[in-house]
């Protein structure tokens, strides 16, 4: 319990004091507050994560009914982070609000806090994004009203609920393709872990009886209760609480109690209902140094009926000395076929999920600049590069620098780093806009600073790997070159801009050459808004890093121009290509000169 003071980044703006006076609270936000008592824990004092699950699934689910106005189910949840442990006597503090309603689905942020009552010390315990779907009512399909942000945080997260949808339905394909590609990778550090002593896993499993007495275990589960009996069903988050009964499974391999710090993304396949039988089993997949992965399988039946697949979750627990330091695990052997193709898909499974901590967990300026790109981490560096254009647009403390023919330029500096953004409307529809500005190769027909650009690969529909020169700032000097990935989005809807956005990655097969300085963007990109049928605003944003600022840096002090003669060279651009629909069409594959 040693960090302190630190609330989520989601909910810092629970009270804000309008422009009238008055306090605004979101509509959709619930609060629950609860001591941790005994009965609460496990044999070490400390809350049980099952207990905490259940607890915020209450919540969540309770926040998403008051949008939805009716019953509600849990369909996703993403992945899961503990960061500390809550001990007997701490008070936990969970928060949930609807960040975006889409059609019958919508997404409830949850923050997770605790509080020392004695010494006033506050921590973050957890965050989590889960999906909630409204369940049909005797008047059919229900659609959802729209949330509707109002304070800078509620539109940063309402902008990236739509990123973290698309991130949630690629999930599983992405996963699939990098084991199916990994294979004989992985196969090989399977043999070589084999070499270690080990030992074999054994499969743990309990049945549970879905009735009343398993409900009803305190005044906030009998509530939940109530609302369970009605629809019939029960939650899957109560399902993976039960899974924590499982914990014998891990300490059979460590002779030790371990402590669990993370629950992969999981989709629930469908639900448990009044009267069903659970079978719940567990079995340790791999360990690590200092980790180990614990694969559950939750499955239902009633009567002779055949066993239902409800869900499938990986968890990832450590073993902590008395000085809450990580111990070394044993090794363990998989048994022949599907043992060891569970161990091979726990190691790309812990790759995934270094490469997520490594890319989203950071802040923003803690990232480096360049992340080297892979199939494995393609999903988490397109989302981390599409949020933090969205979360540059979301600031609202830009300054005008300076306005030439209603181009504009803005700055703000901000955690020592220094941004701008330039910003126009052009008579040209949007979808027209978004397409000749995606394809980067025609960049260098308005912008004197793309001297070549070539694709290197493309990672999907969505993603493109570019390489790109430019020339050199002082004469005789060499030019830059960057690895850019660009990710393009199409609005999820009227309330969503078009989105290309741009940031540095490394690839083997591109290193530095004599030739160039290789360049780092870290952020930059354009944002297409629809102003009408055939006016659009475009707004270009750049984190102004070293290997960008030197071309910027005499238009925003006032001593040229060059921004707004690139940007009115882009206007013209577009006008002459409007209505050339060959210009818009998406780059060729086949021009792909290289695959990673």
């Amino acid at each position: 319990m040693a960090s302190e003071g630190r609330k989520g980044d989601i909910f810092q703006d629970q009270e804000v004091v309008m422009e009238n006076g008055e306090v605004y609270r979101n509509p959709t936000e619930l609060k629950m507050s609860q001591i941790v008592l005994p009965c609460h824990a496990n044999h070490r004092g400390e809350l049980s994560v099952g207990q905490l699950l259940k607890w915020m699934d209450s919540t969540a689910c309770l926040s998403a009914e008051r949008h939805a106005g009716c019953s509600c189910v849990t369909a996703s949840v993403d992945d899961i982070h503990f960061e500390h442990t809550i001990g007997v006597g701490k008070v936990v503090t969970i928060i949930a609000k609807v960040n975006r309603a889409f059609t019958s689905s919508m997404e409830v942020g949850i923050l997770v806090t605790c509080e020392d009552l004695y010494t006033n010390k506050h921590w973050k315990v957890c965050q989590a994004f889960a999906t909630f779907v409204a369940r049909r009512t005797e008047a059919g399909k229900v659609q959802l009203k729209q949330v509707v942000p109002v304070t800078q945080l509620e539109q940063m997260e309402y902008s990236l609920a739509a990123e973290r949808r698309r991130m949630r339905l690629i999930h599983a394909e992405i996963i699939t393709d990098l084991l199916s590609s990994s294979t004989a990778q992985l196969g090989t550090q399977s043999r070589d872990n084999n070499r270690c002593p080990s030992m074999q896993p054994g499969i743990i499993a309990i049945m549970l009886y879905v009735g009343l007495m398993s409900l009803f275990f305190s005044h906030q589960e009998s509530v939940r209760s109530i609302r369970t009996l009605c629809q019939l069903i029960v939650h899957g988050w109560r399902a993976w609480s039960w899974c924590c009964h499982l914990m014998p499974t891990t300490s059979r391999l460590c002779n030790a109690h371990p402590t669990l710090r993370t629950i992969d993304m999981f989709h629930f396949r469908g639900p448990s209902h009044i009267g069903d039988r659970l079978v719940l089993k567990a079995i340790v997949n791999n360990s690590f140094k200092h980790s180990m992965e614990v694969g559950v399988c939750a499955e239902a039946y009633q009567g002779d009926e055949p066993q239902r697949h409800i869900n499938s979750a990986f968890m990832t627990f450590e073993v902590l000395d008395s000085e809450r330091r990580p111990q070394t695990l044993p090794r363990i052997r998989p048994e022949p076929v599907d043992g060891e193709r569970r161990h091979q898909e726990a190691i790309a499974r812990k790759k995934i999920r270094l490469d997520r901590k490594y890319i989203i967990s950071c802040k923003q300026h803690e990232v480096p600049l360049s992340v080297p790109w892979d199939q494995s981490n393609q999903m988490y560096l397109s989302y981390n590069n599409v949020s933090a254009l969205k979360l540059m647009e979301a600031k609202s403390n830009w300054i005008l620098s300076s306005e030439k023919n209603k181009v504009r330029l803005y700055t703000l500096e901000e955690n020592q780093m220094l941004c701008f953004k330039v910003e126009m409307n052009v008579s040209v529809p949007a979808e027209q806009t978004f397409q000749l500005l995606s394809d980067l190769r025609r960049r260098k027909e308005w912008d004197l600073h793309y001297e070549e650009c070539e694709v290197i690969t493309h990672a999907d529909d969505d993603d493109t790997l570019y390489r790109i020169a430019t020339p050199s700032v002082c004469k005789g000097g060499k030019g830059q070159d960057f690895i850019l990935l660009a990710s393009r989005r199409r609005p999820c809807d009227n309330s969503d801009p078009y989105l290309i956005a741009l940031r540095s990655v490394t690839l083997p097969t591109h290193p530095p050459t004599p030739d160039h300085c290789r360049g780092e963007v870290l952020c930059a990109g354009f944002t297409i808004w629809e102003e009408s049928t055939s006016v659009t605003k475009i707004t270009y944003y750049n984190q102004a890093t070293p290997g960008v600022l030197p071309y910027i840096s005499t238009d925003i002090v006032g001593l040229s121009s060059t921004y707004y003669n690139t940007f009115f060279a882009c206007s013209c651009f577009l006008e002459n290509n409007k209505d050339n629909m060959a210009s818009v069409s998406s780059p060729d594959p086949s021009s792909s000169t290289s695959s990673p």
